[in-house]
């Protein structure tokens, strides 16, 4: 019987699987015991598309076409999160498994203790992370640095420090430090992030801490939560998986990397940030940048955090429509809604058509925020600093006295 805060190594028993899978096969083997088993309903998950710098999210009822998702893909910048409260209502009335990085978890958590998720439904199987590369800037550097054609890489991994293509002549690696100082590599927000973990979710599964004869052979399972133990119990009792309990010089291993990736995030953070400044000169860096807005709304869009009913960058009485760019009002409305709850995901910098670095900017003051008053958004259900209200019972409260202006409110009390 398997228990919270039990980690163990696990692999599939099914061949075909074995073979496709980089690590063993635990975590789509166990999704797909979950499936099977009516213990959840769908599964949400990435796939490869056309290439593999082309990471495309589905919807799975068919446990046979898990085995399609095995595997991982860095070129993949996706945040799933968003996606089940825009597209699932939320796993309101379904039971939702989901693999997540960090910030997928995080958002997950954030939307959840907003009412837009409702996480008793969902079961979350969280992989370790490391980063992962724009697809864009992915086939740049593959073609520059690597002095490859990016349509000849069948694979690419981050291992060992180094982001690894393989290709019909062989394998190819250069340290990620390198190429992060010349421009390529990881995204920024990446880089910052420190949690690479995800214990937050029901399982945190990968391959740090697995070694010897079980390397790539093995997924590296921490169980997180009761639903973890209990998944993880079940699908070994049914012959869907089989384990054995982590070696201690693998547990050991895996704290280094962890420790090293986190160390990593603070050396980018002090970086990023003191570049950014503080004070008139980092208004005045913001304000340049945001200049270039075309508001395309791909950031609210995006944005995990971004749940209002009626958002108020559309408020004409705060935002002039049809002005481009708009007025400085337009992002000072998105910091502040964003200030205490920025999970880092970079989103909102990923998809800015005119690359502006909003991820930069929200995670610098969502870092400042928490050093002033100890939240930490993502990891649990603790509500951040301004939730204060239900956002269309507070409307409705205001109709009925003749204005749902909640800002004209404020001010008129």
């Amino acid at each position: 019987m398997a228990a919270k805060g039990d980690m163990v190594l696990a692999w599939t028993t099914n061949a075909d699987l074995q073979k496709k899978a980089e690590c063993g096969g635990a975590v789509t083997a166990l999704l797909k015991y979950a499936l099977e088993n009516k213990i959840v309903d769908a599964v949400l998950t990435v796939q490869r598309g056309v290439d593999l710098y082309d990471a495309q999210p589905v919807l799975i009822t068919n446990p046979e076409d898990l085995n399609n998702t095995a595997g991982s893909l860095h070129c993949g910048t996706l945040l799933l999160s968003k996606l089940i409260k825009k597209y699932l209502d939320g796993a309101s009335d379904m039971k939702l498994g989901v693999t997540v990085k960090g910030c997928d978890m995080m958002g997950i958590y954030e939307l959840a203790k907003r009412k837009q998720i409702n996480l008793d439904n969902v079961t979350m199987i969280g992989v370790n992370c490391g980063g992962s590369v724009s697809p864009a800037l992915a086939r740049t550097m593959i073609r520059e640095k690597y002095e490859v054609d990016p349509n000849d890489v069948k694979k690419e991994e981050i291992d060992k420090g180094q982001f690894i293509i393989e290709t019909e002549e062989g394998h190819k690696g250069i340290a990620m430090d390198i190429l992060e100082d010349e421009g390529f590599g990881r995204r920024t927000n990446c880089r910052r992030c420190k949690l690479k973990v995800p214990r937050q979710a029901d399982l945190a599964c990968g391959n740090w801490g697995v070694i010897g004869d079980k390397a790539g052979k093995a997924t590296f399972v921490e169980v997180c939560s009761q639903k973890g133990a209990d998944l993880l119990t079940r699908a070994e009792q049914a012959g869907a998986i089989a384990t054995e309990p982590a070696p201690a010089k693998g547990i050991e291993i895996r704290g280094k990397i962890e420790g090293a990736m986190l160390k990593l995030g603070d050396k980018w953070r002090a970086k990023d940030f003191t570049e950014l400044g503080q004070g008139q000169t980092r208004l005045e860096k913001i304000m340049k940048a945001t200049a270039r807005c075309i508001k395309c709304y791909s950031c609210i869009e995006a944005c995990p955090i971004c749940y209002c009913v009626d958002c108020s960058t559309k408020n004409p009485a705060l935002v002039t429509p049809g002005e481009i760019p708009p007025n400085f009002m337009f992002h000072l409305i998105r910091y502040a809604h964003i200030s205490d709850s920025c999970v880092n995901c970079g989103q909102c910098e990923e998809l800015c058509p005119a690359e502006i670095p909003n991820a930069l900017f929200m995670h610098a003051q969502q870092v400042e925020l928490e050093d002033l008053f100890g939240h930490k958004p993502g990891v649990d259900m603790t509500l951040p600093i301004l939730a204060l209200v239900e956002e269309r019972a507070e409307r409705d409260r205001l109709a009925k006295t003749g204005s749902d202006m909640i800002y004209l409110n404020c001010f008129n009390k």
